[in-house]
């Protein structure tokens, strides 16, 4: 079999099954596992996985600048947004992450809702100035261009004092096994960071980031205790999330 073919194969496996594993796609292919990894990681270079211990699981789209993660699965994204906002109460302390899911969910927010939201996002932050009963909290620090948020020490340290209610956390994958993960190393420390500094973490996760991962872990799916995701998300995920412990709420 030549490699093209073979590659292709792989992709299909992993399209149908969800991961691969080195050592099983080696038997299967008669070939050795160091040849597979060569495939696993040439398939890595080009986007069309993410490779993790022992094998590799789909690669998350949402790793793609901002601008263009705004036209993806955006109806997907307003619904659990809506959905996600049905969480929040009035007198809350909200941490609410930079992203485009997150974008939609302050849109949802109603004008009634008196919280305090704090962010790293100066998007999330001017995206809630005309906001009546809004208090806004911005943290400074290095911009991330990638996705429109500080990042760095400055940023840790603007959190420090901050006990929140809630901390709504971007992620560009989420999987029972691999985890949360993101696109940038900083990135991951700093969602870790917040999410130690509320009462209950929650994800909005629209299709394109369930079963997926991306380069930088930020922290087991312990971490959180609430996903929000569309109404048709495969059971055997919502099964295997609640067996975790995560409560899975469906938009």
């Amino acid at each position: 079999m030549l490699t093209d073919q073979r590659k292709k194969m792989i992709l299909e496996l992993l399209a149908a099954e969800g991961q691969v594993l080195s050592k099983a796609l080696s038997n299967r292919f008669a070939v050795s596992e160091d040849t597979i990894r060569r495939d696993l990681r040439e398939l890595a270079a080009e986007g069309f996985l993410q490779r993790v211990h022992g094998g590799a699981l789909p690669s998350s789209s949402a790793v793609a600048p901002f601008i263009e993660r705004k036209s993806l699965k955006t109806d997907a994204k307003k619904r659990v947004a809506q959905k996600g906002a049905t969480l929040i109460s009035s007198g809350q302390v909200v941490i609410i992450d930079g992203g485009t899911t997150t974008s939609e969910l302050i849109a949802c927010l109603p004008d009634d809702l008196n919280i305090t939201v704090v962010t790293h996002s100066p998007g999330i932050a001017l995206g809630l100035v005309n906001h009546p009963l809004i208090e806004i909290i911005l943290i400074g620090g290095r911009v991330y261009k990638h996705s429109i948020v500080t990042v760095g020490a400055a940023t840790i340290e603007g959190m420090r004092n901050i006990q929140a209610d809630l901390f709504f956390m971007g992620v560009t994958g989420i999987h029972p096994e691999a985890g949360l993960t993101t696109g940038d190393y900083e990135e991951a420390c700093i969602k870790r960071a917040f999410s130690g500094r509320a009462a209950e973490t929650i994800v909005l996760a629209s299709p394109e980031k369930i079963s997926t991962a991306s380069p930088f872990a930020i922290g087991d799916v312990s971490l959180i205790n609430t996903v929000v995701v569309e109404e048709n998300t495969d059971e055997s995920w919502v099964r295997a999330m609640n067996a975790k412990g995560i409560t899975v709420v469906k938009a």
